[in-house]
């Protein structure tokens, strides 16, 4: 990975990676309508507002081996918001870290998949996710001990905005910055929305990259659908040596992005999609470039 200081042209994306990011984040969009009708209820729009942070992560940032689930020098990778596992299930699957019929079996009786990911039963998923606010907790803690082990992976948490509103953030917060776990990269997914409404009519969490340079972090804001913009970001940061502190990316995103009536109702927080409203859905995901 190339260091901080490389110019600009050389650490930006190509147009072909640029446009194999934009057929994986399509991927993951369609994979999760595709399971998300298996199940007959799920979480559409959690997962299309993150889809561009899911491939820039899995298909460019991370160091990962295809196979090998359990690699000790892999990066980490936990997800607070793990209502958004079904858009991660199907990238596990294309890196062979489960099979493709444990996939086509999401949440049938015995399956191992289910509506958030358990890491005791799933390879590949670093964290069981699901009571939200516990994940950077996690995550601060296994930077540290990689730290400690003298491994040199990164650890990537991505936190939905409604999360900021939990007290256990900032408390570690506040620990990875005392410890300068510069190994630590969280990731905002800004959306905008949670499941009681809009974000900052519930309990307004702005200006939310200023807290998180409060509290000792390297904060940068950054459209979170703009994968030339979000994964030069990404690259920089986490080949900058140099840096001491942990770092946070807060990516301005749109819940439901990639389906127009997602996009504008709030409600498909959780939902399901008779046949024909799926078959515009798709027709929509295949059809337009985000």
């Amino acid at each position: 990975m190339p260091a901080a200081s490389t110019p600009r042209n050389e650490i930006e994306p190509t147009e072909a990676e640029i446009a194999r990011l934009r057929e994986r984040a399509r991927f993951v969009r369609l994979e999760a309508i595709r399971l998300i009708e298996i199940a007959k209820v799920g979480h559409y729009s959690s997962v299309f507002s993150a889809a561009e942070i899911f491939a820039a992560l899995y298909y460019d940032v991370m160091s990962l081996r295809r196979g090998e689930p359990h690699w000790p020098d892999r990066d980490r990778f936990l997800m607070g918001k793990g209502h958004a596992a079904v858009g991660l299930f199907p990238i596990l699957a294309d890196y062979g870290f489960i099979s493709r019929e444990t996939l086509d079996g999401y949440t049938r009786l015995g399956n191992p998949l289910g509506d958030h990911p358990d890491m005791r039963k799933v390879p590949g998923i670093d964290f069981s996710s699901g009571s939200i606010g516990h994940a950077l907790s996690a995550g601060a803690g296994m930077a540290y001990g990689g730290r400690v082990s003298g491994r040199d992976f990164n650890v990537f948490v991505m936190l939905g905005d409604g999360e900021m509103q939990e007290g256990q953030v900032w408390e570690a917060a506040l620990f990875a910055a005392h410890h300068k776990l510069s190994r630590l990269v969280v990731v905002v997914d800004r959306n905008g929305f949670q499941l009681d409404g809009a974000v900052d009519d519930v309990n307004g969490i702005e200006p939310l990259a200023e807290k998180w340079r409060a509290f000792g972090w390297d904060a940068y804001e950054v459209d979170g659908h703009d994968l030339s913009a979000l994964t030069t970001l990404l690259r920089r940061v986490k080949a900058d040596v140099t840096r001491r502190s942990p770092a946070c990316i807060v990516a301005r995103t749109l819940k439901g992005k990639g389906v127009s009536f997602m996009e504008t109702e709030p409600g498909w927080h959780l939902g399901y999609l008779d046949p024909v409203d799926a078959r515009t859905a798709v027709e929509e995901i295949m059809s337009r470039e985000i």
